[in-house]
């Protein structure tokens, strides 16, 4: 019997997705790196196995183009969101997500966001609000943890930034243990942001939906926009939701692709 799949994508950030509920599959960082190579396997930013839980109505484990397995995904979420095809409960390395479908993409509630150095994590204590740390014109960052790490950098023009070079420098210094994703976003109106993101594992991407959330809770907190706020990613637009001391609520489209058959035994 042949193995099957689908192909997604939110705002072009893409996944393929393997739906291992009622049939197990074995996966590796090997194999997820040879799954989402664009040349010599399917091509994908992430790859995302859904199975069996006892404690939600379904697990999601998501592995990066490299092969190691993270904690959150956005943008896979809403996918899998529209997969599901009903409000769910969704268990994750980063905790619980309830999502809920809606016309051409989903809603997903995430938990509260953490600040302090050890949940990030650093490897030192610092104001992670107002970080005492640069990179090339890249300073006074922002951490936040939205069930993965993230820093956020506030700049006059997102798009001016060097981040193809600046971010797998950020992501794999010493002072995140275990790596980090790497924001940079600008002020493009009232109550929105303009954001492009350094995903650890993946690199570049068109969209990264706990970037946006991340991006979003800081800035909130930092005074420079109100909820609800409108995060433009070079794929498009998500709108995040958050007030101090509750869960973030994203919003946004996710897509089918196409359905396809493989083997997976011949990935190694």
């Amino acid at each position: 019997m042949a193995d099957r799949f689908t192909k997604m994508h939110g705002l072009g950030n893409d996944f393929v997705v393997i739906d291992a509920r009622e049939h197990a599959v074995a996966m590796t960082p090997a194999r997820a790196h040879a799954i989402a190579d664009r040349r010599h396997g399917i091509g994908c930013d992430q790859l995302i196995l859904l199975e069996p839980s006892d404690k939600a109505d379904v697990r999601m484990r998501i592995f990066n183009a490299d092969g190691g397995e993270v904690e959150a995904c956005g943008n896979a979420t809403r996918c899998v969101a529209t997969l599901l095809g009903k409000p769910a409960v969704i268990e994750t390395l980063g905790g619980m997500l309830r999502v809920t479908p809606a016309d051409g993409g989903a809603e997903v509630t995430l938990g509260e966001p953490a600040f302090d150095w050890e949940r990030i994590p650093l490897a030192m204590p610092m104001d992670t609000r107002d970080m005492p740390v640069a990179w090339d014109e890249l300073e006074h960052g922002t951490a936040v943890n939205v069930g993965n790490p993230h820093i956020i950098f506030f700049v006059p023009e997102a798009d001016a930034v060097p981040l193809a070079d600046l971010g797998p420098r950020i992501e794999s210094d010493p002072l995140f243990p275990e790596r980090v994703n790497v924001n940079v976003a600008s002020l493009d109106g009232e109550d929105q942001l303009q954001l492009r993101v350094w995903e650890r594992g993946v690199g570049l991407t068109h969209a990264c939906g706990t970037g946006a959330c991340a991006t979003a809770v800081a800035a909130i907190r930092a005074g420079l926009v109100r909820s609800p706020v409108t995060v433009s990613l070079p794929g498009g637009d998500l709108v995040i939701r958050w007030a101090e001391g509750e869960p973030i609520v994203m919003s946004g489209a996710a897509t089918r692709v196409f359905e396809g058959e493989t083997d997976w035994a011949r990935f190694g």
